[in-house]
């Protein structure tokens, strides 16, 4: 239905035109057709090689693991070898410097003293070990 502005509505016939004008939308649409037409082809368009085929994987390496365990009594082993305090930091000071560095695992006895597990942890920290990891047993 056209609302035109004729003599019924103006008799002067210069009243507002109240219908849409459908050719400038028309034209735009034309026009992005067109550039779409020419676009779409140069987008797609690629060059075709026979690329050489290698097998290979990954280099992952994987950091090695330490455990210490520390005995009711305080006593360190570092992986099943028994430590005093002067050894025990300067394994942690050669474990700080390897690339990737090492993750240290820490076992305590059930009955040991947090102080002995606090100290241990502390050195590690001293020495700049980054990977600290508690190892425990399930619980029933």
């Amino acid at each position: 239905m056209a609302l035109g502005g004729g003599s019924f509505d103006n008799p002067a016939g210069n009243g507002v035109m109240s219908e849409i004008n459908m050719t400038p939308l028309v034209d735009v649409m034309l026009v992005l057709l067109i550039i779409f037409i020419l676009t779409v082809p140069v987008m797609t368009h690629s060059v075709k090689l026979d690329l050489p085929k290698a097998k290979n994987a990954a280099n992952e390496i994987k950091p090695q693991t330490v455990n210490l365990a520390i005995t009711q009594d305080g006593t360190l082993y570092w992986n099943d070898t028994v430590l005093g305090a002067e050894a025990y930091a300067g394994r942690l000071a050669e474990l700080a410097a390897q690339q990737p560095q090492p993750e240290l695992h820490i076992r305590a006895d059930r009955k040991v003293e947090y102080e002995h597990v606090a100290r241990a942890m502390a050195a590690a920290q001293r020495a700049g070990i980054h990977k600290l990891g508690f190892v425990t047993e399930p619980g029933q």
